[in-house]
């Protein structure tokens, strides 16, 4: 394989869209203010010695406590789901794919309904993981189902990728059974937090909250990069890959693992937004071409743009009203996947 040489020119156009949908994420909201006071009250949180005015000291509680930890949130949330996009077309071969194949998301889904249905009979909870529990229940939830998905795929010591995709469709279709049943015995508190969850939510972020998606997010980030080389040749084929020395187990255990990781923390800090790791790595991939080595490192950034500018369009239009951005994002993606479909019908 040649060193790694990403498409520096496209890096670069998407690392400037990222800071300016960063930007725009800080300064426009339901709330306005002055581009001049906002920009004084980024420079004041960034620790430069600014005076602030009543106008400016507004903006800076409102930036540093509720539109920050939202936008790096969204950044983080929509890097993973793009890089283990990526992941998972990589490994099945097909540019369909989606993370949810392996049933993560459907088991987080799963572990959060079951926390706000179920934890509540149980009486209080300790006061110090109160805020934690849906989030863990939600990560817990969606590692039992990968892990149970990556078993059911294993023959004969070797993982058979087929057999993995249906054992993931049978475990959804079985954790959304699951779900309704959950769903069906809510009360009224309950339901309405179920819906919540499964149209996705970026409101409330906080700084605790944020900070185990962007570590995640950024050990993906190094690591996937990592093994870009692997997926590039498991395109030719598993058994292309064993005979140029490429340890394809280890590679596609790797692979499920990270998946995993990622989705389930992105999944339990937000719940479910749809499509992002179908549309970027797409999108990308029409622009660079199949080349993992560029393909994941844009589609990270191109995820947190992407997310960014849906939380916008989320939050801004009908303010003080507010959508679930999983909302935005399934009908940003829902005509974008039917448009992949009659282009992929086209050419057959």
């Amino acid at each position: 394989m040649p060193a790694y040489a990403p498409s520096r020119p496209l890096l670069y156009f998407l690392a400037s869209l990222l800071v300016l949908a960063f930007w725009l994420s800080l300064v426009v909201g339901p709330t306005g203010m002055a581009l001049a006071d906002a920009w004084r009250a980024i420079m004041h949180l960034l620790g430069a010695p600014v005076d602030l005015g009543e106008a400016q000291a507004r903006a800076a509680l409102i930036i540093g406590q509720i539109r920050l930890p939202r936008a790096l949130l969204a950044v983080g949330v929509g890097a993973i789901l793009a890089m283990t996009g990526v992941a998972m077309q990589g490994l099945f071969r097909n540019p369909l794919a989606d993370p949810a194949l392996i049933g993560v998301s459907s088991g987080a889904s799963l572990g959060a309904a079951a926390a706000i249905v179920l934890l509540p009979l149980l009486g209080p909870l300790p006061a110090g993981l109160e805020p934690y529990w849906l989030s863990i229940c939600a990560f817990l939830g969606g590692l039992a189902i990968t892990s149970m998905v990556y078993r059911l795929g294993r023959r004969d010591g070797r993982t058979d990728v087929a057999t993995m995709l249906l054992a993931g469709i049978a475990l959804t279709a079985l954790a959304g059974a699951c779900i309704g049943l959950l769903t069906y015995l809510a009360d009224d508190t309950a339901l309405r937090s179920l819906m919540f969850w499964n149209l996705g939510n970026l409101g409330g972020a906080t700084l605790p909250r944020v900070w185990p998606v962007l570590a995640v997010g950024l050990a993906l980030a190094v690591w996937l990069p990592r093994r870009a080389n692997a997926l590039n040749v498991l395109l030719l084929g598993e058994s292309e890959a064993r005979h140029l020395g490429f340890p394809v187990e280890a590679i596609k255990r790797e692979l499920v693992l990270c998946t995993a990781l990622g989705v389930g923390v992105a999944v339990a800090a937000v719940g479910m937004i749809g499509f992002v790791g179908l549309i970027v790595p797409h999108l990308v991939r029409l622009a660079t071409g199949p080349d993992h080595r560029t393909l994941l490192p844009a589609s990270a950034l191109a995820g947190g743009v992407l997310l960014l500018l849906a939380d916008l369009l989320a939050r801004v239009p009908l303010a003080p009203a507010e959508l679930p951005i999983g909302l935005v994002t399934a009908l940003l993606g829902a005509p974008f996947f039917l448009w992949l479909l009659a282009r992929r019908a086209d050419r057959c």
